[in-house]
């Protein structure tokens, strides 16, 4: 009789514990574990409407031309200090687009982009006005007998519509106005720099002021000071 009765007993014990082997009991979630990482993405660029309009908001609040005035009335008093002192043909040099001559006007028609057919269209309808802070150093050159040179990324197809263009905006007394060539493959700068250094080397000048708006325009050197104007709105190399 007692091994009947021990028998369903140990039965027992043994399905209790296979039972819990099974199913082990719950555990209540760690709730300090870090979640799992989340991908990273690459870094992407800047958004470009919101570039465009913070290029609107720069011109639109008076900061453009503001940087414009400034770095011009540094140039015309350096002019106005350093001819005076002499030192043989002394010279100034300028670019023409965002240094004397302004696109804004197109440049915003274009929404800030850049069409070739329509940018010829723009430079033979030469309506481009001077930009006014940096024609009072043109004036402050001439004033002082200071040869007035062009030096331009516009090709020699350009020469028509540039050359009407400076004289109704006010800027037709330069000495000499280079263009680039029109199998010229070369950078701006590379073209830029060789044709100061034939000013200086071959032709005796002494460029005492180089103005433009681009890194471009400026390096390279054979002048005794240069200043550059801001442009944010595309860049040349």
């Amino acid at each position: 009789m007692q091994r009947r009765l021990v028998a369903p007993a140990l039965v027992a014990g043994l399905s209790l514990v296979l039972t819990s082997c099974v199913n082990p009991p719950s555990r209540t979630p760690d709730r300090t574990a870090p979640p799992p990482a989340a991908a990273t993405a690459p870094a992407e660029p800047h958004n470009l409407y919101l570039l465009k309009q913070e290029l609107k908001a720069y011109v639109d609040s008076g900061r453009y031309e503001a940087g414009l005035a400034a770095v011009a009335a540094e140039a015309k008093q350096w002019i106005e200090t350093r001819a005076p002192q002499g030192g043989g043909k002394l010279a100034i040099v300028f670019d023409l687009d965002e240094t004397l001559l302004s696109n804004l006007t197109h440049m915003l028609a274009m929404d800030y982009g850049y069409v070739p057919k329509k940018w010829d269209e723009w430079i033979e309808e030469a309506q481009a006005p001077a930009i006014a802070p940096v024609r009072e150093v043109y004036l402050a050159a001439r004033a002082h007998n200071v040869a007035v040179i062009y030096i331009t990324g516009r090709r020699t197809k350009d020469q028509p519509g540039t050359e009407n263009n400076l004289r109704s905006a006010g800027l037709g007394g330069y000495t000499r106005i280079f263009y680039k060539a029109a199998d010229d493959r070369g950078t701006t700068e590379a073209f830029k720099t060789a044709t100061r250094r034939k000013l200086v080397e071959e032709e005796g000048y002494t460029i005492i002021a180089n103005i433009g708006d681009q890194v471009s325009d400026l390096a390279g050197g054979y002048s005794e000071r240069t200043f550059k104007l801001p442009n944010p709105f595309y860049l040349a190399k």
